[in-house]
């Protein structure tokens, strides 16, 4: 606190100086400038010099003709539509990183340089999952490159400059400050773990790069929020740097498969597995013969950590295990039964799908309501469930608060308060168990997808 008192009476009297610099008659010569001004001087230097360093490592990218779409098409482009779009380049050999979604189903990219050069250029590799894409193009000399910089280093209220073309503006450089780290469930992508940045992004910005005062790349801008002046977001350079080497050495990205259906703890489910909210991810599935059934995870189980990382939410533990190496040991570690465990996996390649499994979190305090009903072959297959006994919620009433908690006709109820239940006799006998103010933990399974649920019995 003392030293922002210091910092902030050092700006007053920085201000203060300049103003009476200004005000004094005659206006003083360059070697009496008041200090505020020479500093402030000295800060703008370091900007337009990065900004003059950093432009020719950045490119305009249009993408040439693409299956089912002319060249000269007209339509309307958004910043998620491949059209024009920025890249940068990170090797004098050649190389630019942009967007996927720049490229679109484009196979060849024109590429426009800081001295009106042009260039086509190939795709060498994209990856969907954290929209990024690498293009390469050859000229008998050397390309000006940027370098990457550590994204992890990346603080709140630091310094930094997106360069990009929006509007087809080349090289447009615009100042501002990194407003978060760790964005997630923005729904852009599988993978998310944005930088979040007030420097202005507009459509053609995507696939340019944000530098910080150094001139490294600490992340390719990818998007913005439409409607809402200074929200925009940045693809961290340490993923980047991750995707791009596998794109170049092999053409495609392999990711690291635990093999389990997860949700949020929320506050009601926590309760009822003994932890605190937040404090990991509920495994709501395990599915057979994959690495996590194979070391004993179980449904039931809350992952806190793997390999020492904090697992607090879906999407992280998703996206930590999918930059793992598929085949490596790590350590998870888990809470079961309100005992700590660690259990060693070894990971597989993930399949071309994953499973999450999740509910609204909303609450609305209404009464119960569903009927339940021994599972017949015949339900089983209306309701495409690869099980040949249980307890079938046969109808859900409408504005209770099973509805509301996601219930639907057709879901089987595997467990009441971590017992199986394999029919409506065993589904009876756990419910009888339960006393006045006591919520009930269903864990139930929609044609192949299992979740946790929690309701509160009314009388």
């Amino acid at each position: 606190m003392r030293l922002l008192q210091i910092l902030i009476t050092m700006s007053l009297l920085a201000c203060v100086d300049i103003y009476l610099a200004l005000a004094a008659e005659p206006a003083p010569t360059q070697s009496n400038d008041p200090p505020g001004l020479r500093l402030l001087e000295e800060i703008q230097t370091v900007i337009t010099d990065l900004a003059e360093s950093a432009k020719p490592s950045v490119v305009n990218l249009i993408p040439l003709a693409s299956p089912g779409r002319g060249r000269d098409s007209s339509q309307d482009r958004s910043p998620y539509v491949s059209g024009s779009g920025s890249g940068v380049i990170i090797d004098p050999d050649g190389y630019i990183v942009t967007n996927n979604h720049v490229i679109g189903d484009a196979m060849e990219m024109e590429v426009r340089f800081s001295d009106k050069s042009k260039l086509i250029a190939q795709v060498v590799g994209k990856d969907l999952d954290t929209d990024l894409a690498v293009l390469k193009v050859t000229a008998a000399h050397p390309f000006p490159s940027a370098k990457f910089g550590d994204s992890s280093a990346v603080r709140v209220g630091q310094w930094v400059l997106a360069v990009g073309s929006p509007f087809g503006l080349d090289r447009t450089v615009t100042l501002g400050v990194v407003s978060g780290i760790g964005r997630e469930n923005i729904n852009l992508s599988r993978y998310e773990n944005f930088i979040q940045t007030d420097a202005s992004i507009n459509p053609g910005n995507s696939g340019g790069p944000l530098f910080n005062l150094r001139g490294e790349v600490i992340g390719i801008n990818t998007a913005i929020i439409n409607f809402a002046q200074g929200i925009g977001f940045a693809i961290p350079s340490n993923m980047a740097k991750q995707v791009i080497q596998q794109l170049l050495t092999q053409g495609r990205v392999t990711r690291g498969w635990l093999g389990v259906g997860i949700q949020p703890l929320t506050i009601e489910l926590a309760r009822k597995f003994g932890v605190n909210e937040g404090e990991g991810v509920l495994v709501n599935e395990v599915f057979e013969k994959d690495p996590a059934s194979a070391a004993g995870i179980k449904p039931g189980d809350i992952v806190t950590r793997i390999d020492g990382t904090v697992i607090d939410s879906p999407n992280r533990l998703t996206r930590v295990v999918a930059g793992l190496v598929p085949g490596s040991t790590i350590q998870v570690e888990i809470v079961r039964d309100q005992r700590r465990l660690a259990l060693e996996v070894s990971l597989a390649e993930r399949p071309d799908h994953g499973v999450i499994a999740s509910l609204p979190q909303a609450r609305t305090e209404m009464k119960i309501g569903f009927e339940v009903q021994d599972l017949t072959p015949g339900l089983a297959d209306k309701f495409k469930l690869q099980e040949s006994q249980g307890v079938l919620i046969s109808r859900v009433d409408p504005g209770s608060l099973a509805q509301s908690e996601g219930l639907h006709e057709g879901d089987l109820i595997k467990e009441v308060n971590r017992i199986d239940v394999g029919s409506v006799a065993d589904f009876n006998k756990a419910i009888s168990k339960i006393r006045r103010g006591e919520t009930l933990l269903l864990r139930v399974l929609r044609e192949t997808r299992a979740f946790f649920v929690v309701l509160k019995p009314t009388d």
